[in-house]
C-alpha cells in the first residue's frame, strides 16, 4: 500500500495516456456528451502528473500555507485523488452512460473549478503553482467543451454539477484548513522548554 500511496500519479499518467487512445475507439460508440465526460477522466489524470509528480502539489501547499507543516499528507493526496478523482469521475461517467449524460456536469464543473483555483492562485501568488499549465491548456477547454455538450441536460443537472463541484472542492480546503489549526493550537500549546 505505501508504494501505491506514494507512486499513484506515474501509473495515472500512463493509465491517462492509455485511455486517450481508447477514447479513439470509444468515439465510434459514445454521443458527443458521453465522450466529453469520459474524456475528463484521463485529461485529469494528466493534469495530475503535472501536480503531483516529485511529490509537488503537497511541498506546495505545506511550505505555502504550513509553513512545512504536514497539512496534507501523502496519504491524504492518495485519497483525494485516486478514490476521490479516478473513483468520483469513474462513477460520474457511468452514471451519464446508463442514467442520464446531464450527471456528467459533475465532473465538468469540478473540473473547470479546479482550473480557475490553479488560475485565481497563480494570480493572486503572482507564480506558478504545480498543475497550472494544464489547468490552463487542458481543463478550461475541456470542461467547457463538456458544459457545451451537456448544456440542454437542463439547469438542475447545472446546479447539481456546479454544487457538486463546488462541495468536492470546499471539502479539501475544509480539511487543510482544520489542519492548519490544529497546527498553530499545537504550536501555541507547546511548552517552551527552561
Amino acid at each position: 500500500m505505501k508504494r501505491l500511496v506514494e507512486d499513484w500519479v506515474y501509473g495515472g499518467v500512463l493509465a491517462g495516456l492509455t485511455l486517450c487512445v481508447v477514447a479513439i475507439g470509444l468515439a465510434a460508440r459514445l454521443e458527443t456528451a458521453e465522450l466529453a465526460v469520459f474524456l475528463l477522466i484521463p485529461i485529469y489524470m494528466l493534469h495530475q502528473y503535472e501536480e503531483h509528480a516529485e511529490d509537488r502539489f503537497r511541498l506546495f501547499v505545506n511550505k505555502m500555507l504550513g509553513g512545512g507543516a504536514p497539512l496534507l499528507t501523502r496519504f491524504d493526496v492518495f485519497v483525494i485523488n485516486v478514490p476521490g478523482v479516478w473513483g468520483i469521475y469513474s462513477l460520474v461517467f457511468t452514471l451519464a452512460v446508463t442514467v442520464n449524460a446531464g450527471i456528467g456536469l459533475i465532473a465538468a464543473y469540478t473540473t473547470l473549478i479546479n482550473a480557475l483555483v490553479h488560475v485565481a492562485q497563480a494570480i493572486r501568488m503572482r507564480s506558478y503553482n504545480p498543475g497550472l499549465i494544464t489547468a490552463i491548456v487542458l481543463f478550461v477547454p475541456a470542461s467547457i467543451w463538456s458544459i457545451l455538450t451537456l448544456s440542454g441536460s437542463g439547469t438542475g443537472f447545472h446546479i447539481l454539477g456546479l454544487t457538486a463541484g463546488l462541495l468536492i472542492h470546499g471539502l479539501i480546503v475544509a480539511h487543510v484548513v482544520r489542519r492548519q489549526r490544529l497546527t498553530q493550537r499545537a504550536t501555541v500549546d507547546k511548552p517552551t522548554s527552561p
